[in-house]
C-alpha cells in the first residue's frame, strides 16, 4: 500500500508539473496557430493556391516538421544532452567543450558557434513578443474592420505594459501560467475537433505521402512554403532550454500527450475550415470560431501570448546571467524578484532595450504578416547549431560510432538546412532584422571574450609569483598591521597587482592576507560544501577559491562566512577588500586585437557594473587601486 500511495504521489507530482511546464516551456510553439496557416495560403509575397492537394499536403509538413523536429531531434535526442539537469545553448555548449583530445582550433570553433547560437536567441526574444501579440490583437479585425487603425496602438500598449511589469518580477502570477495554456491548449483541440467534424479527410494529412507529393508538385512552391511551415516548431527548442526547470519527463509528457496533439487538431481544424471557406485564409484562426466567441477568442489569444512572450523575455535574462558568469558578457545589474526562486531575475539594460526593438519591429512592419518575414531565420540558425554540437556530443561524450553519429548529423541538419534555405530568401523581406541584431550581440559577446583572455594573460605575465614574494617576507619586509587584506585576483600563484600598488604607496601588509579567487565552473550549481577551498601558506597568506555555477548568485561575503570551518575567520568590520580598477590603454607596438574591437572593449569595460555591487561586497570595506594596461 505505502509503495502504490508513492507512486500515486509520484504521478500527482509529474502532473503537476506537467501543467507548471505548459506556463512556460510551451507559450511560443503554442501560440504559431495564431499566424503559421495564414502565412502559408495568404502571405503577400509568395501565397500558395488553396486546393485540397496543397492543403492536405500543408498540413503533412506542419505534422511531420513537429514530428521529426520537436518530437525526435529535441524531447528524443538533444533533451537527453544535460548539463547537471540544465539544457539550453550555453549547457550544450559547455558540454561539447569537455571532449578530450580534441584540436584548440575545434573548441575554438565549437565556442564561436555556441556564442552566435545565444546571440541569435535575442533577436527571438524581440520577434516572439511583436508577433504574437500583434497576431492576436489582429482578431480584432475579423469581428469588425473598424478595428483595424487601432490593431498597432493596442499592440504597442499591451507590450510597454508588459515590459514595464518586469521589475515586478512574475512568482506572483507565474502558478497561473500553467492553468491557463492549460485552457489554450485545450481550447485549441477544441477548436480544432469543431472544425474537422465538417471536413474529416484532412486527417489523412498523417500520411507522409501527401507532404511528399506537395513538395514534387511543385519544387519551387513547396521550398518556399517552407519558411512558413518553419513557424509551426518556433518555440521548440524551448523544450531544452527550459528543461532545467521542470526536468525532462515533465516536459517530454506536456508534449507527447497532450500539446502536441492539441496544437496539430488545431492545424487539422484550420485546414479544414480552408477547404470548406476559402475566403478563410485571411485569418483561418480567428474564423474557426463562431461570431460571437471572436472577442472572448482575441482576449484568451492576448493572454496566452503575453505568457508566451513573458517566457522569451525571462529567458533573455536567464542567458545573459549565464553569460556574464561564464565571462562571455560583461558584469550588469541584475535584480532577484524572488526570494524563494533563484531564477526569478530582472536586468533592467536587457528589458529596455528588448522594449526598444519589440516596439521598433511593430513600427516597422505594422502587421504579422509582414513581421512574420522576419521570423524563423534566426531559429532554423538556432537549430542547426544545436544540431552540430549535439553530434560532437553523441560522437566523443556518449561514445556512439562514427556511422550513427554521422546517420544522425546528416538527417537532422538535411532538415534543419531545408528550413533555413527557405527562411533566407526572406532576408530582405525583413529576416535582416534578426540577423544584424545577432550578428552586434555575437561581437560584443566575442569581443568581451578576447579582451578578457588577452587582459588576463597580460595581468599573469607582469605578476611576480607568490612563493618567492612569500620567502622574501621571511628575511623581512613591510610593516604588518591588525586585520585581514583580501586581494580579489584571477591568478592565486600571482602577486596581485593591487597588492603591489598598496605596498608601494602605503609600505604595509595586512597581519592575515587573502589571495581569493573567483572560479565559475561549467555545471548550473555548486553544491555549499564545495563553495570553498582554503590553503593555508607561510606568513599569514591564505589562498581562497570560490566556486560558483552558472547559474549561481555570488555572493563573497557569504562565502567568506563559510572559511571558519577550514580554518580562517571572516570578521567584517577587520576586514579590508582590495580591488584592482585596470584602464585599458591602446598598445603602441603591434597591437594584438584591432583598432575598432580595442575601443569597443574599452568601452564596456568602463561600464561594467562594478565587482563590489556584483559580488556583493559592501561598499565601505573596499579600496580600488588603479593601474594601466596595454592590450
Amino acid at each position: 500500500m505505502a509503495e502504490e500511495a508513492d507512486r500515486d504521489e509520484r504521478r500527482k507530482g509529474l502532473a503537476a508539473m506537467s501543467v507548471a511546464a505548459m506556463g512556460v516551456v510551451y507559450g511560443d510553439i503554442g501560440t504559431s496557430p495564431l499566424y503559421t496557416m495564414k502565412e502559408v495560403f495568404a502571405n503577400p509575397h509568395h501565397p500558395a493556391p488553396v486546393t485540397p492537394d496543397n492543403v492536405l499536403g500543408i498540413l503533412s509538413l506542419v505534422f511531420w516538421a513537429m514530428t521529426i523536429t520537436v518530437s525526435l531531434k529535441y524531447v528524443m535526442f538533444i533533451m537527453r544532452a544535460d548539463n547537471k539537469g540544465e539544457g539550453g545553448i550555453m549547457a550544450l555548449t559547455s558540454l561539447a567543450l569537455r571532449v578530450e583530445n580534441m584540436h584548440p582550433r575545434a573548441l575554438a570553433t565549437l565556442s564561436l558557434l555556441g556564442i552566435f547560437g545565444a546571440a541569435l536567441f535575442y533577436g527571438d526574444a524581440a520577434i516572439t513578443p511583436a508577433l504574437s501579440v500583434l497576431s492576436a490583437v489582429e482578431g480584432l479585425e475579423v469581428a469588425t474592420p473598424a478595428f483595424k487603425p487601432y490593431v498597432v496602438p493596442i499592440a504597442i500598449g499591451i507590450l510597454v505594459a508588459l515590459f514595464m511589469f518586469q521589475r515586478r518580477g512574475t512568482a506572483s502570477v507565474a502558478a497561473l501560467f500553467g492553468p491557463v495554456m492549460l485552457f489554450w491548449f485545450a481550447t485549441l483541440a477544441a477548436l480544432g475537433v469543431w472544425n474537422i467534424a465538417g471536413h474529416p479527410g484532412v486527417l489523412a494529412a498523417v500520411n507522409p505521402w501527401y507532404a511528399l507529393h506537395f513538395l514534387g508538385a511543385s519544387p519551387l512552391m513547396g521550398f518556399l512554403a517552407l519558411g512558413a511551415v518553419v513557424l509551426a516548431i518556433t518555440g521548440g527548442e524551448a523544450l531544452y532550454a527550459d528543461m532545467g526547470h521542470f526536468g525532462r519527463q515533465p516536459i517530454k509528457r506536456a508534449w507527447l500527450y497532450f500539446v502536441f496533439p492539441a496544437l496539430y487538431l488545431n492545424y487539422l481544424g484550420q485546414g479544414a475550415l480552408i477547404l470548406a471557406s476559402p475566403e478563410a485564409i485571411r485569418n483561418p484562426f480567428f474564423m474557426s470560431v463562431p461570431s460571437s466567441l471572436i472577442y472572448p477568442l482575441v482576449a484568451l489569444a492576448t493572454v496566452a501570448t503575453i505568457i508566451a512572450s513573458q517566457a522569451v523575455i525571462s529567458g533573455a535574462f536567464s542567458l545573459t546571467s549565464q553569460a556574464i558568469q561564464l565571462g562571455y558578457a560583461p558584469r550588469i545589474r541584475i535584480l532577484y524578484t524572488s526570494a524563494l526562486e533563484k531564477g526569478q531575475i530582472y536586468i533592467p539594460n536587457i528589458n529596455w532595450l528588448l522594449l526598444i526593438a519589440v516596439v521598433l519591429l511593430v513600427l516597422m512592419f505594422r502587421s504579422s504578416s509582414n513581421l512574420a518575414s522576419a521570423y524563423g531565420i534566426a531559429v532554423t540558425m538556432t537549430m542547426m547549431i544545436d544540431t552540430l554540437l549535439a553530434f560532437v556530443v553523441v560522437r566523443a561524450l556518449w561514445g556512439w560510432s562514427w556511422w550513427l553519429a554521422v546517420l544522425f548529423l546528416a538527417f537532422f541538419v538535411t532538415v534543419d538546412f531545408a528550413f533555413f534555405a527557405a527562411n533566407a530568401v526572406k532576408v530582405l523581406d525583413g529576416g535582416w532584422f534578426p540577423l544584424v541584431l545577432g550578428a552586434a550581440i555575437f561581437t560584443l559577446l566575442s569581443t568581451w571574450k578576447r579582451g578578457r583572455a588577452l587582459l588576463y594573460d597580460k595581468l599573469e605575465q607582469d605578476s611576480m609569483p607568490l612563493d618567492a614574494f612569500i620567502t622574501s617576507l621571511s628575511y623581512g619586509g613591510p610593516h604588518r598591521v591588525q586585520g585581514t587584506g583580501i586581494f580579489m585576483t584571477t591568478n592565486p600563484d600571482g602577486v596581485p597587482r593591487a597588492m603591489l600598488h598598496n605596498l608601494l604607496h602605503n609600505k604595509v601588509l595586512h597581519e592575515h592576507v587573502v589571495l581569493l579567487n573567483v572560479r565559475v565552473e561549467d555545471v548550473p550549481y555548486v553544491a555549499d560544501v564545495e563553495r570553498v577551498t582554503v590553503v593555508a601558506l607561510p606568513e599569514g597568506f591564505f589562498q581562497v577559491l570560490v566556486r560558483y555555477g552558472f547559474k549561481d548568485e555570488p555572493n563573497i561575503p557569504a562565502a567568506l562566512e563559510k572559511c571558519a570551518t577550514h580554518g580562517l575567520r571572516y570578521e567584517p568590520m577587520e576586514t579590508s577588500f582590495f580591488l584592482g580598477r585596470e584602464t585599458i590603454v591602446r598598445r603602441t607596438r603591434v597591437a594584438r586585437m584591432p583598432r575598432w574591437r580595442q575601443y569597443l572593449f574599452s568601452f564596456m569595460f568602463r561600464n561594467a557594473e562594478a565587482a563590489t555591487a556584483y559580488f556583493k561586497i559592501p561598499p565601505n570595506r573596499v579600496v580600488e587601486l588603479g593601474t594601466q594596461v596595454e592590450l
